[in-house]
């Protein structure tokens, strides 16, 4: 199973998203350059944190126009698996791959801690390991994680069965229905604010992170018929 890292200038996080693949699964794991145009190798695509292209514009915004973007849609297109985390969350609604926005945290702060998330849904390829309802610990690192989207949005993602993760207790930056994570309707398209390829030790803090990548190798399995 492959697994590909886009870089772009300014990401900060690709090394944690590499070194998680590598130390959960033991799978092959590329960085792949913003640059790159053909992802066609690759199962499953990540899109790590950090401050693309330094956040000009609007956080995500340049980033969703790179070359890698196009191939990252038709890759999605295709029914392969798709995660972005914080900045990657923020990319892939600049993109158009998710539904909604991320703005600037309520508090007009940057946060950076654990919190709690409650998993809404075990039914996607990225939480088949964990069970519904379950509270998990994930930290945040983030200045605009406020997801928002109208009324319409959201009762669709409601009705849908598309947020999969939600704040649970503290809300630390003022998310509309406390949505931590949602995925496209799809279901192989998955934005998340909280960074699980920062919780899968427990010398970290939480190894609750994990089970999200075990989640993705399982579900590639039963899909392939693979051992």
């Amino acid at each position: 199973m492959n697994f590909a890292v886009i870089v772009f200038p300014g990401s900060n996080c690709d090394v944690d998203m590499y070194k998680a693949v590598e130390d959960c699964l033991g799978q092959p794991v590329d960085y792949v350059w913003y640059t790159q145009t053909d992802l066609s190798k690759y199962d499953v695509i990540l899109i790590p944190g950090g401050f693309s292209y330094g956040d000009y514009l609007r956080t995500g915004a340049m980033a969703s126009l790179a070359p890698a973007m196009e191939s990252v849609k038709k890759a999605a297109a295709e029914g392969k698996l798709v995660l972005g985390v914080c900045n990657g969350f923020q990319i892939l609604t600049e993109a158009g791959l998710l539904p909604g926005a991320l703005r600037r945290n309520q508090s007009l702060k940057f946060h950076c801690k654990y919190v709690d998330l409650k998993v809404e849904s075990n039914s996607t390829p990225f939480t088949l390991d964990y069970q519904e309802g379950e509270m998990i610990k994930i930290p945040i690192a983030h200045g605009e994680g406020n997801y928002y989207c109208d009324p319409e949005t959201l009762k669709k993602l409601q009705e849908n069965n598309q947020i999969v993760f939600r704040y649970e207790g503290l809300n630390p930056n003022g998310s509309i229905d406390e949505i931590a994570g949602i995925i496209n309707e799809q279901g192989n398209v998955l934005g998340m604010m909280p960074h699980p390829e920062r919780a899968v030790h427990e010398w970290l803090g939480s190894e609750d992170g994990k089970r999200m990548f075990t989640s993705i190798l399982k579900y590639w399995r039963e899909r392939n018929g693979a051992a």
